[in-house]
């Protein structure tokens, strides 16, 4: 049997926010050992707080200190815990009503084994060593048996007030997974390693697909039929990037474009190089250009042919 192709892929995004003046006072007030939610207008306290009551969505600004002690009111075990999460160790996701609150605060709560979790359980929160402002500076809470704390008995108001406050955030959001590619795609990038372009035709509209997918997407029939494409090919419609990507070696600005090499029915995707950025234009013709070792082309460049006409390439856009 053919190998299977698979390779280790992530997806990352780093989320900036601004954050007005309930999350700021929440998020500051962590940094400073505080836990505080917000009151609405019949008396409820909503932790973590937010800025509009979920059920009336009047506008909320009461805040008010609880607890930093509290109550598990549901849990699930974490045997596994990943990369990025609160513990390296086998831990327990917890919702947790902070005393003096009415809903409950999800986070990771520190127990030895799943036996010495339950609903209802008496917890506290464990305060990270360093605090930044953030929903991490709860390191986690752990078991507690003592007495509530004052400020959960007796909530009182707080004026949200820090010196400093937290005004932003940076959320991470990734996604690790592992890539296969499946028949299709393992004969297309089997093929680029030999610096060729194999695309699909599909049996019933006679279109070629690079890269191919396995099925033409327009007649939903399986593709079978392999086409080499190319080397050269016609820019379609291209950007100017500005912003320096993280881990990318390449200075700004370059172009990205969709490039139809010669015998395909899809562009696909290519940087071009070896002109300037602000000469690059719909209907260039390219080909590309390979470096060493590569399992791909690095980028295209100008073959130096007239310029493509529109007619031959419109339906590509």
């Amino acid at each position: 049997m053919p190998e299977v192709l698979k390779a280790p892929l992530a997806v990352e995004f780093p989320f900036t926010r601004s954050l007005g003046p309930v999350q700021s006072a929440f998020l500051t007030g962590l940094r400073e050992r505080v836990v505080l939610g917000v009151r609405t207008a019949d008396g409820r306290v909503l932790v973590p707080p937010v800025e509009y009551d979920p059920v009336t969505a009047d506008e909320l600004c009461d805040l008010v200190e609880v607890g930093a002690t509290g109550t598990v009111t549901t849990w699930a075990w974490n045997h596994e815990p990943r990369r990025g999460q609160p513990l390296a160790t086998p831990f327990a996701w917890v919702l947790v009503r902070p005393d003096g609150a009415d809903t409950a605060l999800l986070h990771a709560l520190d127990a030895p084994g799943p036996d010495a979790v339950r609903t209802g359980m008496r917890v506290r929160v464990r305060w990270a060593a360093e605090r930044t402002g953030a929903i991490t500076d709860i390191a986690c809470f752990e078991p507690y048996d003592g007495p509530a704390d004052e400020a959960g008995t007796q909530p009182a108001p707080h004026s949200g007030e820090f010196e400093d406050a937290v005004t932003g955030i940076v959320a991470p959001a990734r996604l690790d997974y592992t890539y296969t590619p499946g028949r299709a795609q393992a004969a297309y990038l089997d093929a680029l390693g030999g610096r060729r372009t194999v695309g699909e035709r599909c049996p019933s509209c006679r279109k070629v697909y690079v890269p191919p997918r396995g099925a033409c997407p327009t007649c939903g029939v399986a593709t079978v039929e392999r086409v080499e494409v190319g080397p050269r090919g016609t820019v379609t419609t291209f950007c100017i990037v500005n912003i320096k990507a993280k881990n990318l070696d390449i200075e700004v600005p370059y172009v990205y474009a969709h490039i139809a090499l010669d015998g395909a029915d899809l562009a696909l995707h290519g940087r071009v190089g070896g002109i300037p950025y602000d000469q690059v234009r719909m209907g260039l013709r390219v080909e590309p250009v390979w470096t060493p070792d590569a399992r791909f082309p690095d980028h295209y460049r100008p073959t130096g042919e007239p310029d493509a006409d529109y007619d031959t390439y419109k339906e590509l856009l």
